[in-house]
């Protein structure tokens, strides 16, 4: 309830609806395909931050690539289509372009959207290794994303070096007095966005104590871009990948990217000698002789129809704004920890989520013991978030596809399954044999 007559009531569905009524990026929702099924209506979808929406332009431009360029045959590599489309050959470039100016505050010819988010780390990072020879410490956040971490785990393995893990306020995101950096160091790798609590780490300051310390620093971009505004090249950023399938809306498994800052590119040489990363690549040549370009970051043949999902997907972020998106995912973020302060709070739930919305991304993480069983309890009730282990359920909110009602009526939902206790049907998880 509010303090007096003359504040609004967050939690009356009007206040809600006069948000939804006065957002600037409203009609978007209409350039993403509707929900299957008889429940459609019914359905609020909160997990953003693992899959984004499809688009309408994705299924219209999937759909003439292939009745249109793939159906003209083989020529499609080398040639422009009919609409103008430049050649498959060249969209790993031209769609990390568009990534790389819109979102990430990249100059051209600096991105590369080509293979998984996993793959992309190695090569980055095994890259940088080589770069600095004499150095023996990788650092990175001990509650980084797994794949971060077993892709370090597993170089620091395989060439005998040392991983240094950084323990990191979870609310607070990384700064670089978290960091004991030194002469030794090699590499510092870390997320943007934690995961879990989607504190917002310090990419200027963190890259700025590393090239003091004469390290190199590989940044994971894929919580923070199309969600969070990004400026590698004013932050100095040496590297960094990201994915395509969450606030992007590339779809599942669609290839993720990587950026080489411009001055890296000819030195640096990732381990993955592909074909298409060859100075001349059609010359079938007998020696690998990598092009001094963003595409020697390149392997094998580039995904068209995932690269074609991304390309719409990111078209329609670059229409909305970077700012304005972040200034609609912190309304959106700030109303869920409004509701949650109101009615989840005195249930027993935890904000795991920092309150400061200055170092906080676009997805909101609420603690509570029986997380696991409200999560299946939502689902069923057709609300659906994610759970992370141990105790949290995560609430991604899209700036383009996820309305202030649609807060208002899944916290509601929550608040009425942990009253009720009926997500008590539901079993606890199993605990993993360890």
């Amino acid at each position: 309830m509010p303090d007096s007559m003359d504040e609004p009531d967050v939690t009356d569905r009007a206040y809600a609806d006069a948000l939804d009524d006065s957002d600037s990026l409203r009609d978007f929702r209409r350039q993403f395909l509707p929900f299957p099924g008889p429940d459609a209506d019914e359905l609020i979808y909160l997990d953003g931050n693992s899959l984004g929406r499809p688009t309408v332009g994705a299924l219209d431009a999937i759909s003439d690539l292939v009745a249109r360029e793939w159906a003209a045959g083989v020529g499609s590599w080398g040639e422009p289509s009919r609409s103008g489309r430049p050649p498959w050959i060249e969209l790993p470039a031209v769609v990390g372009d568009l990534i790389g100016e819109q979102l990430l505050g990249a100059a051209a010819g600096q991105v590369l959207v080509c293979d998984s988010t996993t793959i992309n780390l190695y090569k980055l990072a095994a890259a940088a290794l080589d770069a600095r020879p004499d150095r023996r410490t990788i650092v990175t956040e001990a509650g980084n994303f797994p794949t971060d971490r077993y892709v370090l785990e597993g170089l620091a393995s395989a060439r005998g070096l040392q991983l240094q893990y950084v323990d990191v306020d979870p609310l607070a995101g990384c700064s670089a007095s978290d960091l004991d950096l030194g002469s030794d160091t090699a590499l510092v790798c870390l997320s943007h966005v934690d995961y879990r609590s989607s504190a917002i780490s310090d990419v200027a300051g963190i890259t700025s104590a590393a090239h003091n310390a004469g390290a190199l620093v590989l940044w994971d971009l894929c919580h923070s871009v199309g969600s969070v505004p990004i400026t590698l090249d004013d932050d100095g950023v040496d590297l960094a990948v990201g994915c395509t399938y969450k606030y992007l809306d590339g779809g599942p498994g669609s290839p993720a990217f990587l950026y080489v800052r411009r001055e890296l590119q000819a030195t640096l040489r990732q381990p993955i000698w592909g074909w298409f990363g060859q100075r001349d690549q059609f010359a079938m040549g007998p020696a690998y002789d990598p092009t001094p370009t963003i595409d020697r970051f390149a392997t094998g043949t580039p995904n068209i129809v995932g690269l074609t999902s991304v390309e719409s997907g990111v078209t329609l972020l670059a229409a909305a704004g970077v700012n304005a998106l972040r200034a609609k995912g912190i309304a959106l973020t700030s109303y869920l920890i409004q509701l949650c302060d109101a009615w989840l709070v005195p249930l027993g739930f935890e904000l795991a989520s920092p309150r400061n919305a200055r170092v906080r991304g676009s997805h909101v993480s609420l603690r509570h013991p029986a997380a696991y069983q409200l999560c299946r309890a939502l689902i069923d009730d057709h609300v659906v978030p994610d759970y992370r282990e141990p105790d949290l359920i995560r609430c991604g909110l899209s700036a383009l596809t996820t309305s202030f009602a649609d807060v208002h009526e899944a916290m509601r939902r929550l608040r009425e399954l942990t009253t009720s206790g009926r997500y008590r049907v539901f079993a606890p998880q199993r605990s993993r044999v360890t």
